[in-house]
């Protein structure tokens, strides 16, 4: 059925009215999931007949990003809903491409989404480019890409910065905000700052102000947080207990992150070059199905420790280390004490050089 055909009704003003139409799906189950302190939760489901679907009746105290997933496929489709009715319309294959009308703040994101797309695009073309360049041998014109990538990275984090001065009132600004890498604790809290009062109580704010509290504590010269955490064959291992022969790459990834499979082509290199002489590397996964996580770190050759407990974003250590991008690592020396935090492989080697020697 056209979308201009789909049936609309009347909302009586109490609450969300979410009408839909997945096309591909005759029959089954959606779900709204709310992500709240890293932690996934359902706060509504209905029945798919035909391939329409409603949700109804629940009052929400201010727009938040909500998840909408189907029972039995892969991916979800984030989207902002409101005490109003909205639409959305999405074939099941591919709900990431999902259109929604009603929603004064899903338009906003949806403008910000627009602005991303083609800067989005540049840095996944870079770095396909960068691979095609390994690929081939050609180590020089992968690094050259590697660099205007990063650089497009940045620009996307500047785009972010920008859509966040120019919308302090949108409730989309702190979902926004809690996705700019690399932002220091200063910068964050200056950001927070420049927003609406009414979006301070909101439950990103609080948990984004939580982190920051964490990761005060998570600074060079700090000692990192012990943790115990099952490896692939359900053996616990405990952080401190890797310490002891050399510095200590902590870090945070999951086969589902594609720059952090990229990232692992130059920690190879470095560890390669380093473990011998008493360098190791603990990895964090962050994924949720034990066969994705074994078939990348198989993939990818991975050769050092990995611990995980499949709770994806709410991974018991992630949330520890106050997580909340991936990829994301902390360099520990012998004794637990953070180095440095989030080093790209370049910077990595050369702080072991000076550490253990070129």
């Amino acid at each position: 059925m056209p979308w201009y055909l789909l049936p609309v009704s009347c909302s009586s003003g109490k609450g969300y009215l979410i009408e839909g139409y997945l096309e591909g799906l005759d029959e089954g189950t959606v779900y709204l999931q709310e992500r709240v302190s890293g932690e996934f939760t359902v706060v509504d489901s209905a029945s798919v007949e035909d391939g329409f679907f409603r949700f109804g009746g629940a009052v929400i105290d201010y727009p938040r990003p909500y998840y909408l997933f189907v029972k039995g496929r892969r991916g979800a489709f984030m989207f902002y809903p409101e005490n109003t009715d909205m639409m959305i319309r999405a074939h099941v294959d591919s709900l990431y491409d999902a259109e929604v009308t009603g929603s004064v703040t899903q338009y906003e994101f949806d403008e910000y989404n627009r602005g991303l797309e083609p800067l989005y695009q540049k840095v996944m073309n870079f770095s396909r480019q960068a691979e095609t360049a390994r690929e081939a041998g050609e180590e020089e014109e992968a690094e050259r890409l590697i660099a205007r990538r990063d650089l497009a990275v940045e620009d996307i984090n500047e785009y972010s910065k920008d859509f966040i001065r120019s919308h302090p009132a949108s409730y989309c600004s702190p979902a926004i905000l809690r996705s700019v890498r690399g932002m220091s604790i200063e910068e964050t809290e200056s950001y927070i700052d420049l927003l609406d009062e009414r979006l301070i109580n909101t439950q990103i704010i609080i948990d984004l102000k939580e982190d920051l509290e964490k990761r005060k504590r998570l600074v060079p010269g700090e000692m990192a947080p012990d943790f115990t955490q099952a490896d692939p064959e359900g053996t616990q291992v405990r952080l401190y207990d890797k310490l002891g022969s050399g510095p200590l790459l902590l870090d945070f990834w999951a086969s589902w992150c594609g720059p952090c499979r990229e990232a692992y082509t130059g920690i190879k290199d470095v560890y390669d070059k380093y473990h011998d002489r008493g360098f190791d590397v603990l990895a964090v996964s962050l994924d949720r199905d034990r066969d994705d996580w074994l078939r990348a770190i198989e993939d990818n050759k991975l050769e050092w420790t990995q611990v995980s407990d499949l709770q994806y974003w709410n991974n018991e250590v992630a949330r520890l280390y106050a997580v909340s991008a991936i990829p994301a690592n902390f360099l520990l020396d012998a004794d637990g004490r953070i180095l440095a935090v989030n080093l790209g492989a370049d910077e990595l080697e050369r702080r072991l050089a000076g550490i253990l020697g070129d």
